[in-house]
């Protein structure tokens, strides 16, 4: 009884130990990992912000960005400013395109001022404003860099998803979808902010009408819709003020 009781206690410490050097091992390629898959983050950001400006490698129907070798160079090219909002505070940081989107929606929660990035881009004279916004699409989250000029009429978008069906909400990445918020206002003929709806019933289909503040709904995504609609609504709203100054 006691050569069984030892045996048995062997193998729990056996199991313990292995647990252990398992965990250390994880542990350890985790953050052996780490500064690689910051780096790729890094470069993803200036991507999407790069892309949402005009600056990509699309054809005529595909959304591809720069690549990860010539982000980095064509970002300190194009971004002229990055800005951090906050409140009526308005201060440069060349870092601000790492802010975490998600962190400051939780921190506005907890009642903390959130800050608010906002990226200045130049191109064959024009200027830019980009911005990251974030919301809920149907299963998870969806997000999105919207570029805009002086006036609030969107130049160009980036969507992004983590679980929208693939075939329905997913199709807020390709191009026929994002392309249409081109020249789309997200003011009002009173000059008053009211975003973009995302219609079912829009009698707008080819998209002419760019006053309307309304783009076609995707067919069998209307929950993913509302809530990039929803998105841009509550997000880009949070910018007026920095654009009421430019006015000034």
């Amino acid at each position: 009884m006691e050569k069984r009781t030892d045996k048995n206690s062997y193998t729990i410490f056996f199991a313990i130990g292995m647990v252990i050097v398992v965990g250390s091992l994880l542990a350890f390629v985790a953050s052996s990992l780490r500064p690689r898959i910051d780096e790729n983050k890094r470069l993803e950001k200036q991507q999407n912000i790069l892309y949402a400006m005009g600056v990509n490698e699309n054809d005529e129907s595909s959304a591809t960005f720069v690549s990860t070798e010539k982000a980095p160079e064509l970002f300190k090219q194009y971004i002229t400013k990055q800005l951090v909002i906050q409140g009526e505070k308005i201060s440069e940081d060349d870092q601000a395109y790492l802010i975490d989107v998600k962190k400051q929606q939780s921190n506005a929660k907890s009642g903390t001022e959130r800050k608010l990035p906002l990226f200045i881009g130049e191109k064959d004279g024009k200027t830019y404003y980009i911005a990251p916004i974030r919301g809920k699409g149907l299963w998870d989250a969806v997000w999105a860099f919207v570029s805009m000029d002086e006036n609030m009429v969107v130049q160009g978008a980036y969507f992004d998803h983590q679980g929208e069906t693939a075939g329905l909400g997913a199709n807020i990445k390709e191009r026929f979808f994002m392309d249409d918020f081109i020249g789309e206002n997200l003011l009002n003929e009173s000059g008053d902010f009211v975003g973009i709806n995302i219609s079912k019933s829009n009698a707008d289909p080819l998209n002419k009408d760019k006053n309307d503040n309304e783009v076609d709904a995707i067919a069998g995504a209307t929950i993913t819709g509302d809530g990039v609609a929803a998105m841009i609504k509550s997000e880009l709203r949070l910018y007026v003020p920095y654009f009421k100054t430019l006015k000034q």
